[in-house]
């Protein structure tokens, strides 16, 4: 049965200037009559395929990745459908483009490639107008907001407005990857001031040139743009994204009961560590409660990863004071330990008991931490390029032949050690995964696949079920459930071995397995009304969105 026609009350240039709508020269000879396009459009009909091509040839004229970003949002801003049919079928290739590590630099330029408007900024100035800035958005369903104060872009730092980048690539892979449709998204940046002086000096940067805001007025704030949220698409999902450490952890544990909200910093990048480090201990023969655990980095990003942990080694069968005895957190100043001053409250609970470990000989350099702590695996969440060399891996295999290495900051600049190294001072021994894509390293005959260990393969699907199961709440519980579920389809993990991580390419079909067994958790932890296995397929698949050109209809309202 064909598809329903949409009813469009838009004609002429009004209509090609959509690029929700448009579909440029793919639109039929009927269609250009009966919406004014004659003449307006070269003649000959073509597919999207067709389109696709063109564009695809286009795309492949340009030899700088941040070239290529521009030119592919430039396409975003023209016609979206075939943007993401574009996105879609050359997935592996684009993603880099789009998302880490490209959008790290378009984020440091936003103001100097900027093109077109996309998405709200929200300045501080306008706090008493947020409920009028939410109604000038033309799209009525909003289902998934990305929203960030651009403070903490990635391992770069405050970017002011030019977080913006980020909003825009992480909804683009919630449509690209997890099927929401792109009239349901909505990429938000919060302009409280910036702190990057360099931004402020540059004559060029398009956001507010002052000093952020803090303290009471940022969070009274935050308050207003959250209620304003909640009248306008009380059903939205929103995610918290790249905000500072402090504001990241308190506004998450402040709005995460009053809203379908997450933070992907926190819990996405957990999630997806986790499943990860799942399939890497499976790879071993071991589960990850075997694994003594160093994190370095005592962010958000740090303690989110560091808790997930301890709530999986707790369900494999530990309990969680030696779950926890497991797990190393290592700052600027070295271990987190329990009678150090001034810890957040994330950090607290993970810093370690100083009575256990009265006999080191010194907490303060890494080294000697993941020598003494005996650790089968390290964690780079830093942004600190180097941290990870050959004296700290040759401690690693003291205590295990394997050691597992995940240097998973971002962009590629800010990756704690290089995996090509880290697999020559290893002898090819070390199981290592990182947060942006590299091309397979060959060494000693063997060619090493390196996984992306990317929070794309966590928040589409998370989203798509959040959506379809329409969940009050996304619970720690949810999150469990993308993981292992995304760890369960890893080669390592299916086959016995391989790839710690399934292919991009699969991902589409990854986040609908993702998005059933989110349904269901959603389900179990009372967040959503009952369902069959056969009533979430059905409505997974009504919520999934794919690019193709609808038939269209002239209406007037």
């Amino acid at each position: 049965m064909s598809e329903r026609p949409i009813f469009i009350p838009y004609a002429g240039h009004m209509l090609l200037e959509a690029p929700l709508l448009n579909k440029g020269n793919a639109f039929t000879l009927e269609e250009r009559r009966e919406f004014n396009l004659t003449g307006l459009l070269p003649a000959n009909v073509e597919t999207i395929e067709e389109q696709v091509a063109r564009v695809y040839e286009q795309l492949q004229s340009f030899e700088k990745p941040i070239d290529k970003h521009i030119f592919l949002r430039n396409i975003q801003d023209i016609n979206e459908t075939a943007y993401y049919r574009l996105v879609v079928e050359n997935l592996e290739e684009i993603m880099p483009l789009i998302y880490t590590p490209t959008v790290g630099e378009a984020c440091q330029r936003f103001s100097h490639i900027y093109r077109r408007k996309r998405g709200i900024f929200i300045n501080y100035e306008d706090m008493d107008r947020i409920d009028e800035i939410l109604h000038n958005v033309t799209k009525q369903n909003v289902k998934v907001l990305v929203v960030t104060d651009g403070e903490r872009i990635l391992g770069l730092g405050d970017q002011g407005i030019g977080g913006m980048g980020i909003s825009i690539g992480k909804l683009s892979l919630y449509v690209a990857c997890g099927g929401i449709s792109p009239a349901n998204t909505l990429p938000v940046v919060l302009d409280v001031g910036c702190n990057n002086q360099s931004l402020l000096d540059d004559p060029m940067y398009m956001g507010a040139r002052h000093k952020r805001i803090t303290g009471e007025q940022y969070d009274e704030f935050m308050e207003t743009f959250i209620g304003a949220v909640k009248r306008r698409w009380p059903e939205v999902i929103l995610q918290f994204e790249d905000f500072a450490k402090d504001n990241a952890d308190r506004l998450l544990k402040k709005y995460r009961d009053q809203l379908c909200c997450f933070n992907d910093d926190i819990q996405g990048t957990a999630a997806v560590t986790v499943a990860t480090l799942i399939s890497a201990a499976y790879s071993k023969g071991e589960k990850l409660k075997d694994q003594r655990v160093v994190i370095v980095g005592g962010g958000s990003a740090g303690c989110g990863i560091a808790e997930m942990i301890i709530q999986k080694m707790v369900s494999e069968g530990l309990d969680e004071t030696a779950a926890r005895r497991n797990i190393f957190l290592v700052g600027r100043n070295g271990l987190f330990v329990d009678n150090m001053q001034k810890l957040t409250e994330a950090q607290t609970p993970l810093a370690y008991p100083a009575e256990l470990i009265a006999d080191w000989t010194s907490t303060e350099v890494l080294h000697n931490v993941v020598d003494h702590a005996k650790a089968s695996v390290i964690i780079g969440v830093t942004g600190q390029p180097g941290l990870f060399d050959q004296l700290l891996m040759n401690i690693m295999q003291r205590h295990t032949e394997r050691p597992i290495v995940f240097p998973l900051s971002n962009p590629t600049s800010c990756m704690e050690g290089n995996p090509a190294d880290i697999l020559g001072w290893t002898e090819g021994k070390a199981i290592i995964a990182t947060g942006s894509p590299i091309a397979p390293i060959h060494l000693n005959g063997q060619t090493h696949h390196i996984a992306q260990c990317n929070n794309s393969y966590i928040f589409p699907g998370l989203g798509l079920g959040v959506l379809a199961s329409k969940a009050t709440r996304i619970s720690d519980g949810m999150l469990m459930a993308a993981a292992e579920t995304l760890a369960s389809l890893a080669p390592a993990v299916e086959n016995g071995e391989g790839n710690l991580l399934p292919a991009i390419k699969d991902i589409r079909r990854i986040s609908q397995a993702i998005a059933a067994e989110v349904f269901k958790r959603a389900i179990e932890d009372g967040y959503a009304k009952p369902f069959d296995d056969d009533e979430i397929k059905d409505r997974i698949q009504k919520y999934w969105w794919s690019p193709k050109y609808r038939q269209y209809r002239r209406v007037s309202y």
